[in-house]
């Protein structure tokens, strides 16, 4: 066996600098107290409190005659304001990197910076980052909060924002949060404030853990940076957390061969050395007995309900399997123990041979049997997959099995997730309905405990916000003037249709929906339909794109210019009727004037004597102006040489009649 402690383990400058200080106050002053415990962890603090140092939760449990330690996270301002309108004795023991912070945000928030803070804000030592701060702050976890804040805060990204950390914050996601700031923030300043001891300890957790077989990580369970190492630990192997040695005695370490152990800041060393010692005992204990357990089980083979099983299928029928387990009983799985597919068959699903891994339901020596399931086995796989994708972020795959009231539930690796309404859908207008049967990608953003079980609470809505940032900032990379996108049609208005390009969404105007004038954009496109369109414009400062839908080649003018050149003769529709004319629809967009003196030879002095709304007539096409976007159209000119003759005769013999008689 290999046991291997951390180098960094335990006490970090600042942690030894407040419990050096806090002892030093106890050897000197009779009446001492802190503003919270000096460290996480349980059993210090009450070695401190033995010797006259009290932790109090306010500060007005300190008595006036009593010496008032601030520990290393720090306290806000107000706190410092109140210490000297009461005159009381103060030691700081604020650790320096933390004071640092503070000088920070409070310069920045001074300026007029928007201060946001990766860190828990309920952690004591980001209380009192806040309270140094003067103006607007947010705060956040993961890079995805981030996102989030940024894109629901208006104007935020275009604001003076500073960016600071929680001394043990997690490294890795805080590089994934500057990497995220940085893509949508213009007017950012960062500032690394991760304590060097913290990176250092979680860099050394993190290579030791992956070459061991257990992680024992030692630790108050209300320390943040402890529970950072705990979480990056577990993502590489068994790890296991506790806060005193006689703990470890309730774990399993068989087949565990090389042990690592590392250690929060708040950790003594007394602690870390009586672990590493009762760990090599409880190791050596178990090597002792693993040669007896060796031999009984050589000797006799049993099970227990709940134990995980191999089993080899030596029959099969319709309603269940038969399995050898290497025990003495008959093993079966009821089809119901199998498989959630009614309609399965399971000759269909295993042949005889196969091996299967199984969970003992139920045994039953008398008749000697054993019930087995490889459902349940499944989803307890499935229930830890669900867990460590909430420590690690991962996302999942899923299907929504059901609508229920407030949400939905997803089924993912045999397990199901509740998904509340708000986290299910973009809009609360969308219907949950719309998600039943569908595949979506979901992360855990919860984990709460109902009747001894852990339910698994679900956001499809982050996921896919993460998304759509992400495709939003590869187009606003990409995009340029005269691109083409094809996209959805996510929303109509009375000026124009809204269509999602990947991320972003860009604007038809209702002008270029369609050559032809329309009142709505309803009459040419609707709601999820796909539209191949082009940018017109773009804006990058406002984030606003600009769309044109309607092709060149289908310009109706393009088409005249085409097909009907001055001279041809067309079958036009007459649209409407004046008092010097009616026009005409040459084709769908296009109208022509025929005016009054061209309908016939013979004298017109009503239109509407002549010619309705709605009437077809044949015309010739006599001039285009295609820059006025006007066209002149004849029915005269298409009458038969002999009506116009017989027109030209009547004329001289209507003016002889008109003429006066000469006596």
């Amino acid at each position: 066996m290999e046991i291997t402690v951390a180098k960094t383990a335990g006490f970090c400058f600042g942690v030894n600098r407040a419990v050096d200080l806090a002892f030093e106050c106890a050897r000197s002053s009779p009446k001492v107290c802190t503003l919270g415990p000096i460290i996480h962890n349980p059993q210090l603090v009450a070695q401190l409190e033995a010797q006259g140092v009290r932790a109090v939760d306010d500060l007005s449990d300190v008595p006036d005659d009593a010496v008032v330690i601030i520990r290393s996270h720090g306290v806000t301002r107000q706190i410092y304001d109140e210490i000297a309108a009461r005159k009381l004795s103060c030691v700081d023991a604020t650790c320096p990197f933390v004071a640092k912070i503070h000088r920070i945000v409070q310069e920045k928030s001074a300026a007029g910076s928007t201060i946001l803070i990766a860190g828990d804000r309920e952690h004591p030592e980001v209380q009192g980052i806040f309270g140094h701060c003067t103006g607007p702050v947010y705060f956040f976890k993961t890079a995805d909060e981030l996102l989030q804040i940024c894109y629901n805060t208006p104007n935020i990204c275009e604001k003076s924002c500073c960016m600071v950390a929680q001394t043990t914050f997690h490294t890795q996601e805080w590089e994934n949060c500057v990497e995220s700031a940085k893509k949508v923030c213009t007017n950012l300043e960062i500032f690394d404030t991760i304590c060097i001891a913290t990176v250092k300890r979680q860099e050394e957790a993190r290579e030791l853990a992956q070459k061991s077989d257990l992680m024992i990580v030692v630790g108050g369970r209300t320390s943040s940076n402890t529970a950072k190492l705990f979480q990056i630990c577990r993502e590489f192997t068994r790890s296991i957390l506790v806060e005193r040695a006689q703990e470890l005695y309730d774990y399993n370490f068989a087949q565990v061969a090389k042990v690592g152990v590392t250690a929060g800041a708040s950790t003594p060393a007394c602690i870390i050395k009586e672990v590493r010692n009762t760990m090599s005992e409880i190791l050596k204990n178990q090597e002792e007995e693993a040669s007896f357990e060796e031999l009984l089980d050589q000797s006799f083979k049993s099970t227990y309900n709940g134990k995980k099983e191999t089993g080899v299928v030596v029959g099969i029928a319709p309603n269940e399997l038969q399995v050898d387990i290497g025990t003495k009983h008959a093993g079966y799985v009821p089809i119901s123990e199998f498989t959630d597919d009614p309609n399965a068959k399971l000759e269909d699903l295993v042949k005889k041979g196969d091996e299967i891994e199984l969970l003992v339901v139920r045994v039953n020596d008398v008749e000697g049997t054993v019930m087995l399931s490889k459902k349940r086995l499944d989803q307890i796989a499935g229930q830890e997959k669900i867990e460590n994708a909430y420590e690690t972020g991962e996302v999942l795959d899923g299907v929504v099995v059901e609508v229920v009231k407030g949400g939905v539930i997803v089924q993912s690796n045999g397990a199901r997730i509740f998904v509340p309404a708000s986290k299910a859908t973009l809009s609360r207008n969308e219907e949950l309905e719309s998600l039943l049967k569908k595949e979506v990608q979901f992360k855990v953003i919860d984990l709460k405990k109902e009747r001894g079980r852990k339910r698994a609470i679900g956001s499809i809505k982050d996921v896919v916000l993460k998304a759509r940032a992400e495709a939003a900032e590869k187009f606003w990379a990409d995009v340029e003037v005269g691109k083409t996108y094809t996209g959805e049609v996510k929303s109509l208005t009375s000026y124009g249709a809204f269509v999602d390009l990947g991320g972003v969404d860009g604007m038809v105007h209702i002008s270029e929906l369609s050559w032809s004038r329309i009142k709505h954009p309803s009459e040419v496109v609707k709601v999820g339909d796909m539209l191949e369109v082009y940018v017109k414009d773009i804006d990058r400062e406002n984030k606003k794109i600009s769309l044109g839908f309607k092709k060149a080649e289908d310009n109706p003018w393009e088409i005249i210019k085409r097909d009907y050149p001055v001279g041809s003769v067309a079958t036009v529709k007459i649209v409407s009727i004046t008092t010097f004319g009616a026009f005409a629809q040459i084709i769908p967009g296009v109208d022509g004037l025929i005016h009054i003196s061209q309908i016939s030879f013979d004298r017109v002095n009503k239109v509407s004597d002549v010619l309705s709304v709605g009437d077809e007539v044949q015309v010739k096409i006599t001039e285009i102006d295609f820059e006025k976007k006007r066209i002149s159209l004849s029915m005269k000119a298409l009458l038969e040489p002999e009506a116009e003759e017989a027109a030209a005769e009547e004329a001289p013999a209507e003016a002889e009649e008109a003429a006066p008689v000469e006596e």
